[in-house]
């Protein structure tokens, strides 16, 4: 990774591009400090203090602390995250969109500037509801129509920004923009979240057990990355050989070639729909004063993590049960979207290539399921291990959710990689325009 960085700042075009994509950074950064006009910032703080639960835990993780701090960028990104995730879903269920999708480059504009439009909405919805939701606890001393549109129009505004900014540094920076600003986010919560383990198991001990217990919880986040690594890069080869052609007076084709099914085919998609689906309930009932001892209470108890795994309150564990459905349910589900073997059976087909021992058609398209459905269970739980190895901890030892825990994790890792990779192709592509030059 150095050493890639190290080239590219060699590289003066590639320089420029880490240079604005740094200041874009410094500019989200200097954001997420401003309050909002006419709000309580302290607020939010006295509230994540009073509360038992995670329900905001990871959102808050997302926003790099703007939502705890109630900034004008306190919506961050997901607004957008969001939407992407809609209107990928609805270019499934809408042919017109599925044909837009599969126009070309006009296509992906048209479905961009829709995806802008509901981003727009879902953030004018999201700070509504904080709005009006949270200011009569005590979020804008002077509650009323003007106030609550000024804190409405600037969290929506905050949130356009930065996808435009996200929307800047995958134009004029080192690609990846959206992503990007999350990873920055997620980062920036690090030196509290390095302190808050210092308080919990390392202060007020002797030095010698300080060093033992430090060493410990480095080797342990260490083997957790070193396993999101391996299973983001992780991937089943499938062999494809293509027949030979005569053109003319020569042979052509003939060539093989693979098909590479990724372990982890739906990332950290299934993970954030399934916390989302459990923490949605946990997040309304905020709104509402709900008894802890009613029917209610206990199953908001129960489909919150931070009761997991807890060795005071076990019943509530049983909540862990559905999160594991839902995640291997949601892997299937979103390769099922993403991911079509009969269409890439036919691709292979119309070139003249086939998998070796497999009929061409519909002998192929099963075959191709049927890998696809074996590794994609293996990638589900890959995902649940890295998502329940910090509930676990956190259960057991009370400590609070962590940025580079779990979800938060597979993100940074993920961004990493893909950014690196796409540094190394704009490096590789100046090196051919340099060869084509002389």
């Amino acid at each position: 990774m150095l050493t890639t960085l190290r080239n590219a700042f060699k590289v003066k075009d590639i320089r420029k591009k880490l240079l604005f994509t740094f200041l874009m950074l410094v500019v989200i950064r200097l954001g997420s400090n401003l309050p909002i006009p006419g709000v309580q910032t302290d607020f939010f703080a006295n509230f994540f203090a009073q509360q038992t639960g995670d329900a905001f835990g990871f959102f808050n993780a997302m926003t790099g602390g703007s939502f705890e701090s109630l900034s004008i960028l306190a919506l961050s990104i997901t607004p957008y995250i969001t939407s992407s995730i809609i209107v990928q879903l609805m270019t499934i269920a809408i042919p017109k969109l599925e044909e837009m999708q599969k126009d070309g480059e006009e296509g992906r504009k048209k479905i961009v500037e829709y995806t802008r439009y509901v981003t727009v909405a879902l953030a004018f919805i999201e700070s509504i509801a904080m709005a009006v939701g949270f200011g009569r606890q005590g979020l804008i001393p002077d509650f009323g129509v003007k106030s609550v549109v000024v804190v409405v129009l600037t969290m929506t505004a905050g949130s356009a920004f930065l996808m435009w900014i996200g929307e800047r540094i995958t134009e004029k920076g080192v690609g990846n923009g959206i992503s990007i600003v999350l990873l920055l986010n997620i980062l920036s919560s690090l030196p509290q979240d390095l302190f808050t383990l210092y308080t919990r198991f390392m202060q007020n001990k002797s030095i010698a057990l300080m060093v033992v217990i430090g060493l410990i919880i480095a080797a342990c986040i260490l083997a957790m990355i070193v396993f999101v690594i391996v299973l983001n890069g992780a991937e089943r080869r499938i062999p494809v050989q293509y027949s030979a052609k005569t053109q003319g007076r020569r042979m052509v084709g003939g060539q093989s070639s693979n098909i590479p099914l990724k372990v982890n085919t739906a990332g950290v998609i299934p993970v954030i729909f399934a916390s989302s689906i459990m923490s949605f309930p946990v997040v309304i009932s905020q709104f509402f004063n709900v008894d802890p001892t009613s029917i209610g209470g206990k199953i908001l108890a129960v489909l919150s993590s931070s009761n997991w795994f807890v060795p005071e309150r076990p019943k509530y564990s049983i909540g862990v049960l559905l999160y594991i459905v839902l995640v291997i349910l949601f892997a299937y589900f979103y390769t099922s979207i993403t991911f079509n073997p009969l269409e890439i059976a036919d691709n292979m087909k119309k070139q003249g290539g086939f998998i070796p021992g497999i009929r061409p058609g519909k002998p192929t398209s099963d075959y191709l399921s049927k890998i696809l459905n074996y590794i994609i269970f293996i990638g589900a739980c890959g995902l649940l291990i890295v998502a329940m190895v910090p509930i676990v901890l956190s259960g057991i030892f009370s400590v609070a959710s962590l940025s580079f825990s779990g979800t938060s994790l597979i993100i940074i890792a993920g961004v990493i990689l893909e950014t690196l990779k796409s540094i190394e192709s704009q490096m590789l592509v100046r090196n051919y325009r340099g060869f084509l030059v002389s």
